[in-house]
């Protein structure tokens, strides 16, 4: 008899809760947009260095997903979303202590080409040129990038068309991944992700989306290192993770 397969969801709370039983006692669990993997990398060594002894471990992944683990009773200290939105689900279920909620970064949505692309994307009616093209996207039920493209489509009135050519991304580094490797002709991502691969994609169109992206963050509540949590989340406060924000194009809220 063939076993069921064990929804993913449920299989990266369970490894969390391993590597929960196996952290130390000053180790900080955090888990983060994918779009910060980079930022947030620098910034938990710069809080190692400022806070010696603590260790901060990192789970990268779409909102939407990140909030479903937690509400899981996925062992986190600290939650940083890249909408308003995940983090306002995770508070309402009581996960995360809203005194401690603040947003740490602001970002700009783009569509993003392979560098060697001459399609002459410069508009999202462009999307539609040339006949099959391909475009790449986060899911916009768990992806926050994914939802900003839809909202932004659904003002131009072109979300079902460019829908029709959607190729969904568990978050938003996959689907830069797939312009990166040229196996899409656009793909809608932030601009700190294009930022990062300057040799192989380039920003087409700047969107406009009818609500700011700001990244909030939070403390987590039952995560097992509260104290740790809060002290992670207040260092983004700091001149120092400012500066890496910065340097990773993040703009200030």
């Amino acid at each position: 008899m063939k076993a069921n397969p064990v929804p993913a969801s449920r299989l990266t709370v369970a490894l969390l809760l391993l590597a929960a039983a196996a952290a130390q006692a000053g180790d900080i669990t955090v888990s983060a947009a994918s779009s910060l993997t980079n930022a947030f990398q620098e910034i938990g060594r710069a809080f190692e260095l400022a806070n010696p002894g603590e260790r901060v471990l990192f789970n990268f992944g779409a909102s939407g997903s990140l909030v479903t683990q937690i509400t899981r009773g996925a062992p986190v200290d600290a939650f940083a979303a890249a909408d308003q939105e995940s983090l306002d689900k995770a508070q309402a279920a009581g996960a995360v202590d809203r005194a401690t909620r603040f947003n740490f970064a602001r970002n700009q949505l783009v569509v993003a080409v392979p560098v060697d692309s001459n399609h002459g994307i410069a508009s999202l009616r462009d999307l539609l040129k040339p006949a099959g093209a391909r475009v790449a996207m986060g899911n916009p039920e768990s992806v926050p990038a994914g939802r900003y493209a839809r909202l932004a489509l659904e003002k131009a009135g072109l979300w079902g068309e460019v829908k029709a050519r959607a190729l969904n991304a568990v978050n938003v580094r996959q689907a830069l991944d797939y312009v990166s490797r040229g196996e899409v002709d656009a793909g809608f991502v932030y601009v700190t992700d294009a930022l990062m691969m300057p040799k192989r994609v380039k920003v087409a169109v700047a969107v406009e989306v009818p609500e700011e992206i700001l990244y909030p963050v939070a403390a987590v509540r039952g995560g097992g290192n509260y104290a740790g949590g809060k002290a992670f989340v207040q260092f983004l406060r700091s001149p120092a993770a400012v500066a890496i924000l910065d340097k990773y194009g993040f703009g200030r809220p």
